[in-house]
């Protein structure tokens, strides 16, 4: 079982990549750079307090990696972009790049967490990849919005 430190992110501003639909995730490798996946959730798991992992996870809705937008527009490419998008996230991350079954387990534990807050998360859910410090690195952003403002 990993241990994780859950925090609420605020994400000032949004994040682009270029969509990239050859991208597989959970087969992250540094070479790819950094990474973006973007994953629905069962309804029926996504808001449980005790989800089923084999039933966890629905479409995944799209995939991208980062690249420098000013060296593609002096190229004349245009890419198509997709964000991660400015907002409120229950936030976690560790420093391996995790499998599917890992990943899974991972985006449950902040799923329970935010509910344990009285959070309400959105059906969406991001895998993030990344090499920093010279190390793979997996991050789970998971949308919420306050059940009970007060």
């Amino acid at each position: 079982m990993l241990e994780l430190n859950i925090i609420r992110l605020n994400l000032c501003t949004s994040l682009s990549y270029i969509r990239d639909d050859a991208l597989k995730p959970f087969e992250y490798t540094p070479e790819a750079g950094e990474l973006l996946f973007c994953f629905a959730i069962s309804p029926a798991q996504g808001h449980s307090i005790e989800p089923e992992a084999d039933h966890y996870l629905d479409a995944l809705i799209f995939q991208g990696r980062l690249e420098r937008q000013q060296e593609l527009k002096g190229e004349g490419i245009a890419a198509d972009t997709i964000e991660l998008p400015a907002g409120k996230y229950l936030f976690a991350q560790t420093r391996e790049a995790l499998g599917q079954e890992a990943f899974i387990q991972m985006a449950m534990e902040v799923q329970k967490e935010g509910l344990w807050e009285r959070l309400k998360p959105k059906n969406q859910l991001y895998l993030r990849y990344l090499f920093e410090d010279g190390k793979a690195v997996t991050q789970v952003l998971r949308p919420f919005s306050a059940k009970d403002p007060c």
